[in-house]
Parts: C-alpha cells; sequence; structure tokens
C-alpha cells in the first residue's frame, strides 16, 4: 500500500528515533478512568444500570458505527494512511498543522508519556485535589514528587497556588471540566499559568469533556507556540469508549519528547475510521450536549427538590455529597442495581455520579432515596480485595 508523505514519514522517523526508550515505557502501566472506577467498585449484578465511569449510554452515532463495521473485513491490515487521513482532518478543522496533532487509542497514553517525559525526581507533578488521579501513578514512576493542591471554592484549579507549590514542577496538569467536580478552570486562568510557570515545564490540558460544556478549547494556544499539550478522546461525547481514539495536540517538539516515552504504534481501524465519520457529523457534539445538558438538569432539580447537596457540573458527571462514608453509599446503591462512581479521599462523603440516560436517573433517583431514607434492602455478595500492586489482569470496559 503507498503511504503517502508529510505526517506518516514524521511518524515513523519518530519511532525509530525513540525506539532506545521503548524497552523503559514498557514497564509503565497506563491506568485509566475505567480502571479505577473498577477497583474502586466490588461485585456488579449483571442487569446492573452502570453510571460509575462517565461512559455515554448513547454509543457511537450511526454513521460511526457503520464506519466501523465496515472496517472489520480489513482487520487483518494496519493501514497507517487511515490515522493520517483523520489527523489531517482534524489539523484542518481547528487550523493547526497535522504535526501538531498525534493520534492515540484514546488520551491516556499521551496523558502518562507527558507525565513520564516532563517530570522526574527533580521536576515535580502538580495536580488538583480533588483530580483525576492516572498521572499521579505515572508520576510514581518517573519518581517525580507530587503536588496535590486543592481546589479553590468555586471548584477550579487554584494556578496561583499551583505555581507557589512547585517551583521546581515539570508537569502542571489541568483537567477542564475537573474529573471529578466537572467544574471549569478558564482560559484566563490557563494563560496566566503558561505565563508564570518555570522554564522547561509544560501545562497539561486534559479536555476529555471539554465538548460538555461552554468553555473555549486550550487549542488556540497550541497554535500560538505555547508549552502545553492538549488532549482530546472521543470516548467521552462521541461515545467511542469501547472503539479506542484520542489525541495529543501541541508543538511538534513537545510530542517528538512524549514520544520517547511511549513510541508510535499502529490506531485501531475501527476507531479511526469511527472517529472520522463522527468528526464529519456536524449534529452530533451539539445534539449530544444537549441531550446531556437536559437530563443533568433535570437530575439537579430533582436532587434540589430533595435537599440533596451536590456540585454544579458542566460535564457528564457530577459530586453529591451523602453525609456518609460515601463508600457505604457506594455498597447500598449497587444492592439496588445502580453502580454509582467512587470516592476521593479528600472528599470522603460525596460520591461520583455519571449522568446516564433518563431511564437511568430515574432509577438512581428511586435508588438514592431508598438508600438515604434506610428503607433499601438486598444484600451482595461477598467484595473482592483489589491492589494496584497487581493491576496486569485489569480488565478494560472503557
Amino acid at each position: 500500500m503507498k503511504q503517502k508523505k508529510g505526517t506518516m514519514e514524521f511518524s515513523r522517523r519518530s519511532f525509530l528515533q525513540s525506539s532506545a526508550a521503548l524497552a523503559s515505557a514498557a514497564t509503565l502501566r497506563v491506568l485509566t478512568e475505567p480502571m479505577l472506577a473498577w477497583a474502586a467498585q466490588g461485585s456488579i449484578p449483571a442487569n446492573a444500570i452502570l453510571i460509575n465511569s462517565n461512559e455515554n449510554p448513547l454509543g457511537p452515532c450511526e454513521a460511526a458505527r457503520a464506519a466501523a463495521c465496515s472496517m472489520v473485513a480489513q482487520g487483518g491490515r494496519y493501514q497507517w494512511d487511515l490515522t493520517t487521513n483523520l489527523v489531517e482532518t482534524f489539523a484542518g478543522m481547528h487550523g493547526l498543522k497535522p504535526e501538531n496533532v498525534h493520534a492515540f487509542p484514546g488520551s491516556s497514553e499521551p496523558l502518562h508519556y507527558t507525565v513520564m517525559a516532563y517530570t522526574s525526581p527533580h521536576r515535580s507533578y502538580v495536580t488538583a485535589d480533588p483530580g483525576y488521579e492516572a498521572g499521579l501513578f505515572s508520576s510514581k514512576q518517573s519518581g517525580a514528587r507530587i503536588v496535590s493542591v486543592p481546589l479553590t471554592k468555586s471548584h477550579a484549579h487554584d494556578v496561583k497556588a499551583m505555581l507557589a507549590a512547585a517551583p521546581d514542577a515539570g508537569v502542571f496538569y489541568i483537567c477542564t471540566p475537573n474529573n471529578p467536580t466537572g467544574t471549569l478552570t478558564s482560559h484566563s486562568d490557563i494563560e496566566y499559568l503558561l505565563e508564570k510557570k518555570p522554564k522547561d515545564s509544560v501545562v497539561l490540558v486534559d479536555e476529555a469533556y471539554i465538548h460538555f460544556s461552554d468553555a473555549p478549547s486550550a487549542i488556540d494556544l497550541v497554535k500560538a507556540g505555547k508549552d502545553l499539550i492538549v488532549l482530546r478522546t472521543f470516548s467521552k461525547i462521541y461515545g467511542m469508549a469501547g472503539l479506542r481514539c484520542g489525541f495529543a495536540i501541541g508543538r511538534a517538539d513537545l510530542l517528538d519528547k512524549m514520544h520517547d516515552c511511549g513510541g508510535w504504534n499502529s490506531m485501531p481501524t475501527t476507531g479511526v475510521m469511527a472517529a472520522m465519520a463522527s468528526l464529519k457529523d456536524q449534529q452530533l457534539v451539539p445534539e449530544r450536549k444537549r441531550i446531556n445538558a437536559e437530563i443533568r438538569q433535570q437530575t439537579f432539580d430533582w436532587l434540589d427538590r430533595n435537599g440533596y447537596s451536590y456540585i454544579p457540573s458542566q460535564s457528564n458527571f457530577f459530586l453529591l455529597d451523602t453525609k456518609r462514608p460515601g463508600k457505604d453509599t457506594i455498597e447500598a446503591m449497587t444492592r439496588q442495581n445502580v453502580v454509582i462512581g467512587r470516592v476521593w479521599p479528600s472528599m470522603p462523603t460525596w460520591v461520583r455520579i455519571t449522568v446516564g440516560t433518563q431511564s437511568e436517573m430515574e432509577a438512581f433517583q428511586s435508588a438514592l432515596k431508598k438508600v438515604m431514607n434506610g428503607t433499601a434492602v438486598g444484600s451482595l455478595p461477598p467484595q473482592p480485595k483489589r491492589s494496584w500492586g497487581h493491576m496486569d489482569g485489569f480488565p478494560v470496559r472503557a
């Protein structure tokens, strides 16, 4: 098969240049949202409602499903050109050069590779508390000091406190909307962080959930040549968690260094073709954003009427205060066949709820009311113990 020039040649060259680093990268355990959700959860009933992993219950759009199915018969080929076409399409849509966009099976790998590339025993990893935890595990692998900074009162990243806490920072991780709070960090705060950060450090902006909000993307800062890498995934609003596709977006030199810790690999062709079809569907994002917002608001209205405390979110999940140990609530809800998200140590009475379909959220409301007023019944089988020291057999649901 004839290969295109440009992006494809760049990819091969980077792969060969980074091959010496592959042995060390092979020992890196790349943790993901579903792994963390699974580790926090006990046994799951076969017919349970799953609103624990920030998955999109709508799944891929019809065009994406058809595109993925069309590739199954050709699954014996790597077909690098398909990835090149996807990268060029996304880059063109955002006014970027193809060298500024690298494709991955989701956004977890570039998150971990960035942390490994830019942190060390002398360069700290700086994140929010509470925040998405995956980068913490990579920073332990790199030997970096972990600096967790509390969110502001409005649940945004406290960029000034992050700067003050880590003058030796290698990576500042900003997830916006933030996982697990679903709240935003302003574009101006990200700009401030880029202006004041230590030399040679990078700002890693995770936009996994950006499409659910009205917030502007930080991609314009990539076009301005700033020291940041932006992560995107098709796992959330596009409903492709099981098909695996995402991007790292940044200056070419920053992405090159990231690849030194992970190299290049072929993309799943079903995911690539589904992603391409999704990008071409101009109504997909606004329609799904509307659906999620309506169901989320209806859920918030119900929580308000019943006197429950929650953090208003601009994503497809939110935090709920159960006023009791969150782990107890998770177990009690599972007995009602409703599996909800995990607890963060700094907020032990709060649990994360993924916004599901209307019927799923109605089932959530019914179960929560029974659990909170003490009328819930049912039992669970013994809960297995799970350890981060034994990760090799992790099942990946998303």
